[in-house]
């Protein structure tokens, strides 16, 4: 087991899916690192073997993060994960976080001019203008950056950036 690559490839999906749950990126990203330690401390055990750490990483994300929540919240506590539009199955949350995690990586992929004017404007919801004026370029140039972004996340996240942005 290569334990950089799959803290590489699951580290951000792992995090946004604690997030599903505690509603809190710090405490998430607590929950996968301590998660990631617990994996790399059961390989070291000849007695225990991990045979598929993605299963073993997400159930133990999850199990962490209930554990938190009941002892935060109690015993009758909703323990569901939940997203914008409110409780969603543990599968959902995890091929969301999947997607989510696609999505975030390739807006990390943006150059960095590209990637703050796309963040100004669907992020914090400002206008050409208001990005503009901001910058110190011209409404032209924001129009192109954006553009420029929505090409190469159309094309790197795909279905879920057209269904989360409503993009063609």
């Amino acid at each position: 087991m290569d334990i950089s690559l799959t803290f590489k490839h699951l580290y951000r999906p792992l995090c946004l899916y604690a997030t599903h749950y505690l509603g809190d990126i710090a405490a998430a990203e607590d929950v996968v690192q301590d998660c990631f330690v617990r994996l790399i401390e059961t390989g070291t055990d000849d007695k225990i073997r991990v045979v598929n750490p993605r299963t073993y990483l997400y159930t133990a994300v999850r199990n962490r993060c209930l554990n938190i929540l009941t002892r935060e919240r109690g015993v009758e506590a909703d323990l569901s994960p939940t997203d914008i539009e409110g409780r969603i199955t543990d599968e959902e949350a995890a091929e969301v976080s999947l997607n989510e995690a696609r999505l975030w990586t390739a807006i990390d992929s943006l150059p960095d001019r590209c990637r703050e004017v796309f963040l100004m404007s669907k992020q914090k919801g400002m206008k050409y203008r208001e990005i503009s004026a901001e910058l110190g370029i011209s409404e032209k140039t924001v129009e192109h950056q954006i553009s420029k972004a929505l090409r190469v996340l159309r094309s790197k996240a795909g279905d879920f950036f057209r269904m989360l942005f409503g993009v063609a």
